[in-house]
Formats: structure tokens, C-alpha cells, sequence
């Protein structure tokens, strides 16, 4: 069953908020199917695999180009849609990380914050599994960071914002697995850790439009899943074949050292890592 579209006023809510949610994209027989196949598969969806997997497995090449989920974010974004990542997110039942309240893309070279994050559970994501949790109205500039090195923080560093969180304005995304949320790239969030009896799993998409580039580095690669590329800004990716076929293992080493090496560039560039690649949550 399709997701019905965003309404004008779902739009005019993400753009004020930074976030909307929940959207219903995904039946719970198909997120059940989607959740066993990563199951099955997710000690090998780990470390270097876990970034941009759709480029080494079908079943997740065919989940960014779905249909029911660009459609909600053509309706932010526009017609010509890129997916520049996608990385899932999983907190084992009782585990202690936590997220520190960050932005993500603060360190990613692009040429705009025109980034959507589609956010699909898996498994329930609730306040007590540790569910991400969003300052509405934090997404309209980058603040400043520092690095904590805390031990249950999952974020590489610690990273967290080094200016005052109005935690009393924190807004829990609590999904029913095959709900989405879509999220600003600037958005301050966080989450807490998993104290259910169940693991909070969810998958991350990271959607941007064809005019938006790298200001500098190497040249890096992204999905078309909508419209057209007129720009020609990043090397269009293939889809792979089979199930880690060694084409699309190949294909994706070069891809992943290739942006290891603009984030390790920039880094250097401005004296240290920033927060990077780091989650939503």
C-alpha cells in the first residue's frame, strides 16, 4: 500500500520544525521481511559494510529508491533526488550507549544543508528503547561542538553541542516499525540508551538534490532515485547484482576509502575531527 503524501502543511511543519513524523511508508508484513533479511545478514552489515550497504545488497538498493518513501521527500527536496548515504542504526535490548546532542553534517563539505534523512524503523522506536529525540527549530544554523570521549557515547568522539540544549523542549520520534520520520540535516538531537527488552533497530537514508556538490576533496558518488542529473556533481552508483557480489564488494571498497579520505583531508584541514558521518540517533 502506498504512503499517502505529505500535505501542504506536513511540508510547511518540516521546514518550520525541522522534522516530521510519524509517516507510515512500509506494511508490518514487508518491515517484518526487511527486518529478518538484516537479521539474517547483520554481522556482515557492520564497520566499513555499514556505510552506504545499499551499494552491496539489492533488497537495500531497492528499499532507497522506494517509492513510498521519495515521494515524501520529493515533496521537501524537489523532483531530481540523489541518496548520498545510508547506514543502519541498531541499540541491542539493555544496551547503555547513548547519543549525545549533536547536528549531523556539520563537517560533510556539501554546498547546502539541503539534506533529508529518512528515518525507517525496523523495531519499535520508543522513549524507553532509546528513540531519537529532536529540538524542533534547531536545524536553521551550525553551532559549535566539542568532544567529550565519554565511554557510552556512540558517536566516534563524544562530539556534543557546546552551547545550552533547552531540554525541556525535546520532542521524542517514537515510530511503530514501517514508520519513517524525515529529519534536517542541522537539527540538534540525541537519544538515550535502550532500556527495552527489545533492540531498536532503524535505517538511515540521506537524501539530497542534484545541485547540491562537494565544496572540495575528491570526487565522491551518490544514487540517482529520482527525476534527472543535470548537474553531473557526483559519479552515479550502481546497483548490485547479488547479495555481496564481488563486483559491488570491490565497487563499494573504493567508494568508502574514497570518502574516508575527504573526511580525513578535512579533518586535518581544520585541525580536528569533527562529527562526520556520525548518526542520526
Amino acid at each position: 500500500m502506498a504512503a499517502a503524501g505529505l500535505s501542504e502543511e506536513d511540508v510547511a511543519r518540516y521546514h518550520e520544525r525541522g522534522y516530521h513524523a510519524p509517516i507510515r511508508v512500509v506494511s508490518p508484513p514487508e518491515i517484518d521481511a526487511l527486518c529478518a533479511r538484516y537479521c539474517a545478514c547483520a554481522t556482515t552489515i557492520t564497520g566499513r559494510n555499514n556505510q552506504k550497504p545499499h551499494l552491496l545488497f539489492p533488497w537495500l538498493a531497492e528499499l532507497v529508491r522506494d517509492a513510498r518513501i521519495v515521494d515524501q521527500v520529493e515533496q521537501v527536496l524537489g523532483p531530481d533526488l540523489l541518496c548520498w548515504s545510508s547506514q543502519f542504526f541498531a541499540k541491542p535490548a539493555g544496551d547503555p550507549g547513548y547519543v549525545s546532542w549533536h547536528q549531523d553534517g556539520t563537517y560533510w563539505g556539501l554546498s547546502s544543508p539541503d539534506v533529508v534523512t529518512a528515518w525507517l524503523a525496523f523495531t519499535p522506536s520508543t522513549s524507553a528503547s532509546g528513540c531519537m529525540r529532536v529540538i524542533p527549530g534547531t536545524h536553521r544554523e551550525i553551532v559549535p561542538h566539542s568532544d567529550t570521549f565519554a565511554p557510552d557515547n556512540l558517536l566516534s568522539r563524544g562530539q556534543e553541542i557546546a552551547v545550552d540544549v533547552d531540554l525541556g523542549r525535546a520532542v521524542d520520534i517514537v515510530l511503530e516499525p514501517g514508520q519513517m520520520s524525515l529529519h534536517h540535516v542541522l537539527i540538534f538531537h540525541g537519544s538515550e540508551p535502550n532500556r527495552s527488552r527489545l533492540p531498536r533497530i532503524g535505517f538511515a537514508i540521506r537524501y539530497v538534490p542534484t545541485r547540491v556538490r562537494k565544496l572540495a576533496g575528491l570526487r565522491e558518488s551518490a544514487t540517482l532515485v529520482r527525476g534527472t542529473d543535470r548537474f553531473g556533481h557526483f559519479d552515479l552508483e550502481p546497483v548490485p547484482s547479488a547479495d555481496l557480489h564481488p563486483d559491488a564488494v570491490a565497487y563499494h571498497g573504493r567508494i568508502i576509502d574514497q570518502q574516508l579520505r575527504n573526511l580525513y583531508d578535512g579533518a586535518q584541514q581544520r585541525g580536528r575531527l569533527g562529527p562526520a558521518g556520525t548518526p542520526m540517533a
